[in-house]
């Protein structure tokens, strides 16, 4: 059986290499910081599932001291020049956009195929985790698509993975780090808390502000943490499912999905999601680091609104 901890071990394997190549780059002033950095999240994909909770936590705290005291520099690693992109752009045109169309087609045509074929009944995936798993097969099969199709250097990909990886630096990892932070918060009683508040708050049998309170959480926990997967073990705890779903019998599955879309649009709002709002305003170049949020305001709003609608008029 193919499990989840194949996808963390490939992983792992390309951290390993960002970690060696950087210990390698002369160009990095911080080299050893990157490379002690990408080494210890290799460590983590490798060997975190057998790890004690201190040890994870110990590995965590090392990252946390390297990122926070500055230990990652930016190196130059050998890659095409704007010239040789300009044509290999003018040559190919929209077939670039292949290799990465076949990810996500892989992922959900493959699941599709192992839930409703009698490829299910082989037991070949981890259950629960195949679009996971697949997701890391699509990858495989894109690189496997490049380099028979673009013949680049066999040290191209890992290269300009570290490359990309040094500029958006700890940042990559916050997501992950965040998820976990929802987690323990949620084990820490924040959510019964918080639904404790909204319980004495909210007029009982009322609907609509549940539904309100619901999602104006998951965006306002998102806005402060950074990322919907964060705030959803805190919410659902707290309102959607002791009051939306116990209470008042709503549909889980739309509740929870809408729920997450409620908090994606606090995700757009704020420089918390550093990854998706300021570190690409840092790569475009733009006046303000702000510039991609400003942007992105007249999405959310209407796009929230929308959700809460949804939440009441779908799932109950």
């Amino acid at each position: 059986m193919i499990t989840l901890e194949w996808l963390y071990i490939l992983t792992g394997f390309f951290f390993a290499a960002w970690s060696i190549l950087s210990a390698l780059d002369r160009t990095n002033g911080k080299r050893w910081g990157n490379a002690a950095f990408w080494g210890l999240l290799a460590v983590s994909f490798f060997f975190g599932t057998h790890f004690s909770d201190l040890a994870n936590g110990v590995l965590v705290l090392a990252l946390v001291g390297i990122a926070g005291f500055g230990g990652l520099g930016r190196g130059d690693p050998p890659t095409t020049g704007l010239a040789e992109r300009q044509a290999l752009s003018e040559k190919l045109g929209n077939k670039l956009f292949l290799p990465a169309i076949i990810i996500p087609v892989t992922a959900v045509a493959g699941t599709l195929l192992y839930n409703y074929t009698p490829l299910g009944e082989t037991g070949l995936f981890e259950e629960r985790r195949e679009t996971l798993i697949l997701l890391g097969v699509g990858v495989m099969v894109s690189l496997a698509v490049c380099y028979a199709w673009l013949r680049p250097p066999l040290l191209a990909p890992v290269e300009e993975g570290r490359r990309l990886m040094d500029s958006i630096g700890w940042a990559a990892i916050l997501p992950q780090m965040l998820a976990a932070l929802g987690g323990v918060f949620a084990l820490a009683g924040v959510g019964d808390i918080i639904g404790g508040i909204a319980g004495a708050t909210i007029p009982e049998g009322s609907l609509f502000l549940s539904v309100g309170v619901y999602c104006i959480g998951m965006a306002l926990f998102t806005i402060i943490m950074g990322n919907a997967f964060a705030a959803f073990p805190v919410m659902a705890a707290a309102i959607g499912i002791p009051i939306l779903v116990i209470g008042f019998g709503g549909d889980p599955a739309i509740i929870g999905a809408i729920g997450m879309l409620a908090g994606f649009c606090g995700t757009l709002l704020t420089p918390m999601a550093a990854n998706f709002n300021i570190v690409p305003a840092a790569l475009l170049e733009l006046k303000s680091q702000y510039g991609v949020i400003r942007m992105q305001v007249w999405t959310a709003i209407p796009v929230f609104v929308c959700n809460v609608l949804l939440i009441y008029f779908l799932a109950f």
